[in-house]
């Protein structure tokens, strides 16, 4: 790669030497890149553009340019922009691009600086989080399929389910608080990408999808989730 523009946005950067950083960038060309950059980062969630050259892991930033004005979010829509980028940082392959993942992070944060203005700040939140975990996913190849079971069975609506990341839904004789019903489940079955998630289709993912992220995060939680926790536990 030599002298390569790319477009993108900074999720994460830390000091390198006296005058450097390692700066983790989301870009619209290679996905996540990584590179070492002689001068102070930009700002998170703005659009920027500069030059990679290098052929390791670790690539030389030059020619750094911001496209827009400052975006500073304040409350929800700042853990929320903390959590986004650090998802994107703990889960997306080096240098694999994921398109789709990049215009709906794009959108994402344009949603974000509307948070405030919402009647309904926190159903509003739920339904963008869920949309851009729902496009992650399936770009990272997680799709969850919700019309078959692990056996190969189809989804029944009168049956109960208890989801493993690795497996899909594996049904269960009993109904306990962990378990999903197939009435439930079947709420996606016909739903298509671009339409707003349903009440139940929103419950149902934010099970999900926690439980998706938690699994390929490992063993080292999202420090974003944590101090927004705690950040909700002080106001209340």
């Amino acid at each position: 790669m030599r002298n390569q523009v790319l477009h993108g946005y900074l999720i994460h950067h830390r000091r390198y030497r006296e005058k450097s950083h390692i700066v983790h960038l989301f870009s619209e060309e290679y996905g996540r890149i990584d590179g070492i950059l002689r001068q102070n980062p930009p700002p998170q969630y703005q659009p920027l553009t500069l030059q990679a050259t290098g052929k390791g892991d670790l690539k030389n930033f030059t020619k750094l340019e911001i496209l827009n004005f400052p975006v500073f979010f304040q409350g929800d829509a700042f853990f929320a922009g903390f959590y986004l980028n650090e998802v994107l940082l703990r889960l997306c392959p080096l240098e694999e691009p994921m398109p789709e993942t990049f215009r709906h992070y794009q959108h994402t944060l344009l949603q974000l600086q509307h948070l405030h203005q919402q009647q309904a700040p926190s159903h509003y939140l739920k339904q963008i989080l869920r949309q851009f975990e729902h496009v992650l996913l399936q770009e990272l190849g997680y799709a969850i399929d919700f019309e078959i079971d692990a056996n190969q069975q189809p989804i029944n609506p009168l049956a109960h389910y208890q989801f493993q990341s690795t497996e899909g839904f594996m049904p269960v004789l009993q109904h306990t608080q962990s378990t999903l019903s197939g009435q439930l489940i079947g709420c996606m079955q016909n739903y298509q990408i671009g339409n707003e998630f349903s009440h139940d289709q929103l419950q149902l993912l934010g099970k999900l999808y926690r439980q998706m992220i938690t699994s390929l995060l490992g063993d080292r939680p999202l420090k974003s989730r944590q101090l927004w926790i705690q950040n909700t536990q002080s106001r209340s």
